[in-house]
C-alpha cells in the first residue's frame, strides 16, 4: 500500500505542489531575513554615524578636553553598554575610551571596521563582534566610535533559526497534507478500480457508488455508470438474440431428428438402406449438441446457477471424473493416474465443475496417443488450490494457447474432425464463475493445464 501511494499520480502531484510551495516559502523567508537583518545593520550604522557627528561637533566647540569629558561621561553612565569609544593621538596612543589599543582590523574605503572584542561578555573568555567607524579630527587626533554587535548577531541567529524551523514545519505540514490528500484520492480511485475488476470478471450489474458531492469523481462515476448501463443493455440484447436463435433452431432440429429416426425405422422395417438417415441423424445430433453447449455457456456467464453453490471436496470430484474416464483411457492403452496431495475444498457448483473437468480430461484422452500418459494432480499452495492435468499428447502451440478458449476456435483449420470448438469455452466460463485462473503450459511433451482457485 505504501509503495502504491508513493507511485501514485496524486502523491506526485501533491509532492510537486509541496515542493513549489516550499520553494515559495523559502524565498519569502529569505526576503524577510534579508529585510530584517539589513534594517538592523542600517540602524547600527546610523547610530554610530550620529554619535560621530555629535562628538565631532563637541570637539569643534569645546576642544579636546570637552570631547574627553563627553566620552567619559557616556562610559560612566553605561559602563557595560554596547558603545565603543577610543580617542588616540596621531601615533595611536590612547587618550580616552574603553579600548586599550587601536583595532588591528583594516578599515574599508568608508572607514568602517569589523573586529573582535576579547573579554567582552560576562565570561572573561567570551569574544564578541564589534563594528566601528574611524574619524580623524583636526590636530591629528583619531576618533573610533562603534558598537558591540553581539546582540545584533544573536538576534539575527534567532531569526535564522526561527525561519528554518518555520520552513521545516511548512514542509512537514505540506508532506502530511499531501499524504492525506493522496490517500483520499487513492481511496476514491480504489473503489472505482474494485468495481471495475468485478465488472471485468463478469458481474455487469455492479455500479460505481456516488457520494453526491458534485465533484469530478462523481461526474466520472456517473459517466462510467451510464456507459455500463448501455453496455449491459447491448449485451443483454445480443444474449437475448443468441438465446432466441438457439431456442428457435433447436426445436426444428429436434423435430428433424425425430422424423429422421422415423425414416430410419421405416427403412429398416422394409429392408431398405438406412445409412443416409443415420448420417443425417448424426449431423442433427451434432447441431443439437452445439446449440445446447451455447445455451449452457450463456447460462453460466449470466450466473444463473449460483443457487447451486455448496462446499465441495475437490479431491472427491476429481476421483469421480477420473473413474468415469478410466475405461476410455484403458481402451486406448493410456496410463491415467490421479494424485491427491492435499484435501482441498471449494465453494461452487458440483455439476458445472464436474463437466469442466470432464471436458479437460476428455480432450486429454482424445489427443494423447495410445500408450500415452495422463496425470491429474490436486495440491494446495499458500491458501489456494491447484489442479494440474498433464498429458503426453501433441500439445498446443504457445501462440494459440489463449485463443483456444474462444468460442468455435479449433486448432484444426480444416475443421473435418468431430467437435464444435466449444468445450474449452465452457471450461473457461465455469472457471470464471468460480474465481479460477487457467494457464496452458508446455509439458515437454504434451500439454499441462493448470487451474488455480481460492481454497475454501
Amino acid at each position: 500500500m505504501q509503495h502504491r501511494l508513493l507511485r501514485s499520480f496524486s502523491f506526485r502531484l501533491a509532492f510537486t505542489y509541496m515542493a513549489l510551495f516550499g520553494a515559495s516559502v523559502l524565498v519569502l523567508l529569505g526576503f524577510i531575513y534579508w529585510s530584517t537583518a539589513a534594517y538592523m545593520s542600517r540602524q547600527v550604522d546610523t547610530t554610530i554615524e550620529a554619535e560621530i557627528t555629535g562628538l565631532a561637533e563637541r570637539y569643534d566647540m569645546d576642544g579636546l578636553a570637552g570631547l574627553i569629558d563627553v566620552i567619559n561621561e557616556r562610559l560612566s553612565r553605561k559602563p557595560t553598554g554596547s558603545s565603543i569609544y577610543l580617542l588616540t593621538t596621531a601615533i595611536d596612543t590612547p587618550i580616552a575610551g574603553n579600548l586599550n589599543r587601536w583595532p588591528a582590523a583594516q578599515a574599508d574605503k568608508d572607514g568602517w571596521l569589523n573586529f573582535r572584542l576579547e573579554n567582552a561578555g560576562r565570561d572573561k573568555d567570551e569574544i564578541h563582534l564589534a563594528r566601528a567607524r574611524s574619524f580623524t579630527l583636526s590636530g591629528g587626533f583619531h576618533l573610533l566610535v562603534g558598537r558591540d554587535i553581539y546582540e545584533l548577531e544573536e538576534t539575527q541567529q534567532r531569526i535564522i533559526r526561527a525561519l528554518i524551523l518555520g520552513f521545516v514545519i511548512t514542509l512537514i505540514l505540506g508532506g502530511v497534507g499531501g499524504v492525506v490528500l493522496s490517500r483520499r484520492v487513492m481511496k476514491r480511485l480504489e473503489s472505482i478500480n474494485t468495481i471495475s475488476r468485478e465488472i471485468i470478471e463478469g458481474d455487469l450489474s455492479r455500479r460505481i457508488p456516488l457520494r453526491h458531492s458534485g465533484d469530478e469523481f462523481d461526474s466520472l462515476a456517473s459517466n462510467l455508470n451510464a456507459m455500463l448501463d448501455r453496455i449491459e443493455e447491448l449485451m443483454d440484447d445480443v444474449r437475448r438474440v443468441s438465446d432466441s436463435i438457439a431456442h428457435d433452431l433447436r426445436t426444428p432440429l429436434a423435430r428433424l431428428r425425430n422424423r429422421l429416426e422415423l425414416l430410419r425405422t421405416e427403412a429398416e422395417r422394409h429392408n431398405g438402406d438406412a445409412d443416409l438417415a443415420r448420417q443425417a441423424m448424426n449431423d442433427a445430433d451434432g447441431l443439437l449438441e452445439t446449440f445446447n453447449a451455447l445455451l449452457r455457456i450463456a447460462r453460466i456467464e449470466t450466473r444463473q446457477r449460483r443457487e447451486a453453490f455448496e462446499k465441495l471436496n475437490i479431491g472427491t470430484l476429481l476421483h469421480d471424473v477420473v473413474e468415469l474416464y478410466e475405461p476410455l483411457a484403458e481402451e486406448k492403452g493410456q496410463s491415467l493416474k490421479l494424485q491427491i496431495d492435499d484435501i482441498v475444498h471449494l465453494h461452487g457448483d458440483r455439476d458445472l465443475l464436474f463437466q469442466a473437468m470432464a471436458n479437460l480430461l476428455d480432450n486429454a484422452i482424445k489427443y494423447t496417443p495410445p500408450q500415452g500418459r495422463i496425470q491429474v494432480t490436486l495440491e494446495a499452495r499458500d491458501g489456494r488450490g491447484r489442479i494440474t492435468l498433464a498429458d503426453s499428447g501433441p500439445g498446443i502451440p504457445e501462440a494459440e494457447r489463449q485463443q483456444v478458449f474462444q468460442r468455435f476456435y479449433r486448432l484444426e483449420k480444416s475443421r473435418t474432425s468431430p467437435g464444435s470448438g466449444l468445450g474449452l469455452s465452457l471450461v473457461m466460463a465455469v472457471a470464471k464463475i468460480h474465481g479460477m485462473t487457467m494457464k496452458l503450459e508446455d509439458n515437454r511433451p504434451g500439454l499441462r493445464v493448470v487451474c488455480e482457485f481460492p481454497a475454501g
